[in-house]
């Protein structure tokens, strides 16, 4: 079993974008930061419900499949579910559709919790209000030995990784630069002591580093 992240960051290091609005809740930076990911084979299969067979294959391919490899459980944080936004509604289901593609048990971090929803599909979100320790304790238990992932957003990750959490940590450097947005990188100096560093690039331009316990 190993804890797992898996982030799309930009030259200058943001995972998250700034430009969002209400009608456009992701922001059009965003699709540029997971451009080669959102064009594979898997992502369009997994995600987009494509079984046409089109997509990229090659590196960034190969790092989508492994994405969705060997996963018992996720942990998010309550902006990846889209709570920030729906705050207030408790008939919100999350912005992932009615078959998300997580397909495993899903602990969303809220200081608001609410009851757990059942989705087509296999996932079923649970909301929690807990400690990255904690988070993690309750999704190893729901994993049954398979991998957790900390799926995001940016201050998700960071908060698993400050507290020496993730076993293999996986960044996409896309080749763009966009001179704002959250770091993933911020106080976390010396993060590659902890690790063995490697990397990859793809046929898109993406670099892909693993960090490795």
């Amino acid at each position: 079993m190993a804890v797992r992240a898996d982030l799309n960051i930009s030259l200058d290091g943001s995972a998250s974008t700034t430009d969002q609005t209400a009608e456009n809740p992701m922001g059009e930076d965003w699709f540029r930061l997971v451009a080669a990911n959102a064009a594979t084979r898997t992502f369009r299969e997994r995600v987009l419900g494509d079984t046409s067979g089109k997509g990229t294959t090659g590196v960034d391919d190969a790092y989508a499949q492994e994405y969705f490899t060997n996963i018992g459980a996720e942990i998010m944080g309550a902006g990846m579910f889209g709570l920030h936004h729906n705050a207030d509604d408790p008939d919100w289901r999350g912005w992932w559709g009615d078959e998300p593609p997580f397909r495993v048990p899903v602990f969303v971090l809220t200081h608001a919790p609410r009851p757990s929803i059942e989705m087509a599909g296999g996932t079923t979100f649970h909301f929690l209000d807990a400690s990255p320790e904690e988070a993690l304790a309750e999704a190893t238990r729901a994993a049954g030995g398979a991998d957790v992932r900390i799926g995001g957003g940016v201050r998700t990750v960071r908060s698993f990784l400050a507290a020496g959490l993730v076993d293999r940590l996986h960044v996409a450097i896309a080749p763009i630069l966009l001179g704002r947005g959250l770091s993933l990188w911020e106080d976390l100096r010396g993060l590659e002591r902890r690790y063995e560093v490697s990397s990859e690039i793809a046929e898109s331009g993406t670099v892909h580093v693993t960090f490795r316990r």
